[in-house]
């Protein structure tokens, strides 16, 4: 029985690299969020309050992100001997959280201003509402090349803020034209619809990954074929693939195969190592046993 463990120490997270992006994102969306909340309650408009709400929680979970990425940089301990890399999954496993708990608070206070009305001035939700298309275009601008998931989360929530600015700009006008206050509360309901759904994928996807579950950017049947192509491996059993953080996988797997020298045996695992590296697997853990071999309770 032959153990491959390629256990590559080099500590490069692609999304650590990315962390000037998170900070420069934090800034902008702070300062936003300051002046949204204060025309918000200045102007009564609760769809103002909501967006801001919205952008609270994206500048949370972009600071969680960051500090994920900085964790994940950090070398393996005796304890942690994987590193502190999967703390990118819980990040993104908290973004949803918070952004769950603001569509609560924004459901709440929208559907209360159906029963108690509160006077919104248009004029000043539609330049605070414009500046926020400008703002969070250019923040998920950032964004738009990067595939690792708190990145492409940033990105997603970021243009979801954009079109949700632009609807409290249609309510604003909406509001002028009509005086119905009660636009400004349906569009209020309305970002919590967008946040609900814009959230759904993403709380799937981290989940999945929180759980040990093969991640969505792996294709099971790929690895098969993969270990089929070569014709020395009779079998591929007890495969398991699980994501080490959100740009790093792993897979662990028994292989039968034919009688071989140890020279022949690490060539295979080279090349199988080489192969799985394209199928987005970073770390691969296999134990080969021989065809003939009698079967036996350890294998």
């Amino acid at each position: 029985m032959s153990h491959s463990h390629d256990h590559n120490h080099s500590h490069h997270h692609p999304g650590h690299g990315q962390s000037h992006l998170f900070v420069l994102g934090i800034l902008l969306n702070t300062v936003f969020v300051a002046v949204e909340f204060f025309f918000g309650v200045y102007s009564g408009s609760v769809s103002l309050i909501a967006d801001a709400w919205h952008n609270l929680g994206d500048v949370a979970g972009m600071a969680v992100s960051l500090l994920a990425f900085r964790m994940a940089s950090r070398k393996p301990t005796a304890k942690f001997t994987y590193g502190f890399s999967k703390g990118t999954i819980l990040a993104s496993l908290a973004n949803c959280v918070l952004l769950f708990i603001a569509v609560g608070s924004i459901g709440y206070e929208a559907f209360d201003r159906f029963f108690h009305p509160v006077h919104a001035e248009p004029w000043t939700m539609g330049w605070v509402a414009t500046l926020g298309i400008v703002i969070n275009a250019a923040t998920a601008m950032l964004f738009f090349r990067q595939k690792e998931l708190n990145s492409r989360a940033a990105y997603l929530h970021m243009l979801a803020d954009a079109l949700v600015s632009a609807g409290v700009v249609l309510a604003g006008v909406l509001i002028f034209l009509t005086g119905w206050q009660w636009v400004d509360s349906l569009a209020g309901l309305l970002i919590c619809v967008v946040i609900l759904r814009g959230t759904w994928q993403l709380l799937k996807q981290s989940l999945t990954l929180s759980m040990d579950g093969v991640p969505d950017s792996i294709n099971m049947e790929a690895v098969k074929n993969t270990v089929n192509s070569y014709p020395q491996i009779k079998d591929i059993h007890h495969v398991h693939i699980w994501a080490m953080s959100t740009t790093r996988n792993a897979l662990t797997a028994h292989l039968t195969v034919i009688p071989m020298t140890d020279q022949e045996t690490g060539e295979l695992k080279r090349k199988l190592k080489h192969d799985f590296r394209h199928l987005n697997i970073h770390h691969t853990t296999l134990e080969l046993e021989n065809s003939h071999a009698q079967d036996c309770d350890t294998c």
